[in-house]
């Protein structure tokens, strides 16, 4: 991973990055990171969240965040809140979220049997997609990495596809996946027609395994310090890397958007 004072950022117009790690430190969203957002945006850079949080917290960010759009729940949906109008694309029918929430339910109650001090995410009454599973954010002291391990392994059992957060493993069924919504929104909401214009004017932010699929599928990925903590988990690990952590490290990476954008 090179620095983030190497990363060429002069065509850059628009930046995913994860919520939780990377904008977050110590589980809250600081002042200065929050500005941040506003200080990129009033340059004229465009952000979208994509996060494993759900359609409920997605609902908000849309709204009140100074963010082109969001996309959540690890790739299910996007949301874009637009003159005045909330525009909501789902990638699965209510048919099929019918059938996987069914399927859900069963590897829960096998969850929370095999891994007595799992428990269900506090947010997961505000989901439409996936199921995640807490070993980190409530549960305290975090679960050993073991525990996390069963955890997918469970999920894995049954089909379903998941991605382990520096909180949360997040599990479901069905295509979504964050890479291919992101190059989805993309091409509907940010007009860029080629894997070209996406590649070049694009840049992806992050800081743990469910990144991973983003690290390897932008050119320009960056990681937050953090993310060093995560390779025993990761096959491909972000471009660049910043020198501090969760969301200093997303401050230093707007300074150096923000100090490219005035020089070019």
């Amino acid at each position: 991973m090179n620095p983030i004072s190497s990363l060429s950022l002069s065509e850059i117009r628009y930046i995913f990055t994860d919520v939780d790690g990377t904008l977050t430190t110590r589980d809250k969203i600081s002042a200065i990171t929050y500005q941040s957002l506003w200080n990129l945006q009033s340059a004229g850079f465009h952000i979208i969240p994509v996060t494993g949080r759900p359609a409920g917290w997605c609902e908000l960010i849309a709204r009140q965040w100074p963010v082109h759009g969001v996309i959540g729940e690890n790739g299910a949906f996007y949301f874009r809140h637009h003159q005045n109008s909330m525009k909501r694309h789902f990638y699965a029918s209510k048919v099929e979220r019918q059938k996987y929430s069914e399927q859900l339910n069963q590897i829960e109650k096998e969850v929370l049997q095999k891994v007595p001090r799992s428990q269900v995410a506090s947010d997961q009454f505000s989901r439409l997609f996936d199921l995640a599973i807490d070993f980190a954010e409530d549960v305290k002291p975090p679960l050993p990495e073991t525990e996390i391990r069963k955890i997918v392994e469970i999920f894995e059992s049954h089909g379903a596809t998941c991605k382990v957060s520096h909180i949360h493993v997040n599990g479901w069924f069905g295509s979504q996946e964050k890479g291919t919504a992101c190059f989805d929104y993309a091409k509907r909401e940010l007009n860029l027609n080629s894997a070209e214009e996406i590649q070049s004017q694009c840049l992806y932010v992050g800081d743990s395994p469910n990144d991973e699929p983003l690290f390897e599928r932008f050119q320009q990925s960056v990681g937050v310090a953090n993310v060093l903590e995560y390779q025993s988990f990761m096959k491909s690990l972000p471009k660049y890397i910043t020198p501090s952590k969760e969301g200093d490290g997303f401050v230093e990476l707007a300074q150096h958007l923000l100090t490219s954008s005035k020089s070019s």
